[in-house]
């Protein structure tokens, strides 16, 4: 379990299809094999640690749902350690199970950072709602609003997140992991039923 808060980011060191590798010494110290980091705020396992160096094999399912596949060396990932069972819920809760990537549609500066636009995919759309939380490369964020263009969500972002994450590269079709509210999933479930 996670939050959404961005632990660091980091460069990959290795991604052939088969397995990621990244350097980030004081994660890498945090870690334990068969233990959980989220990347892009993809939850994997951790199966090697070399010094500052730890490794995550991916498989083709998650390769087909998130945009991991598209990762090369040199490529800044989002990463966030598990949430500890003293830690506080600063973001909101966030499984690292990724529904669909999608492509940002827009970035506009604004007077105190940016206004983003993404591409809401069809079976995401009734757990998107304004005022809600999504993750977005396992940051976690605040819709500020939906449909406006159809087909499309708007978040927010504050000159700390662009700092601290892989947002403040963000430009039109860039492509971005995207994890619907685990409140939201649960209550259109009951409302169905």
């Amino acid at each position: 379990m996670f939050t959404g808060i961005v632990s660091a980011v980091s460069k990959v060191v290795q991604a052939d299809g088969k397995r990621i590798g990244i350097d980030h010494a004081s994660i890498a110290r945090h870690l334990k094999i068969g233990g959980s980091i989220a990347v892009n705020g993809c939850c994997l396992t951790v199966v090697k640690k070399k010094g500052r160096v730890f490794y995550m094999d991916v498989v083709p399912e998650t390769l087909r749902r998130t945009n991991l596949g598209a990762l090369q060396a040199g490529t800044e990932v989002n990463l966030e350690l598990p949430l500890g069972a003293s830690s506080t819920l600063d973001g909101h809760l966030v499984q690292g199970h990724v529904d669909a990537t999608a492509t940002v549609r827009s970035v506009k500066k604004v007077a105190s950072g940016r206004e983003v636009t993404i591409q809401l995919p069809p079976g995401l759309a009734r757990f998107v709602a304004a005022k809600g939380s999504i993750a977005v490369d396992g940051v976690s964020l605040t819709v500020a609003t939906v449909d406006k263009p159809p087909g499309t969500f708007g978040v927010a972002l504050i000159p700390h997140t662009l700092a601290v994450t892989t947002a403040g590269g963000y430009q039109k079709g860039t492509v971005v992991n995207l994890e619907a509210d685990i409140v939201a999933r649960y209550v259109a479930r009951n409302l169905r039923r």
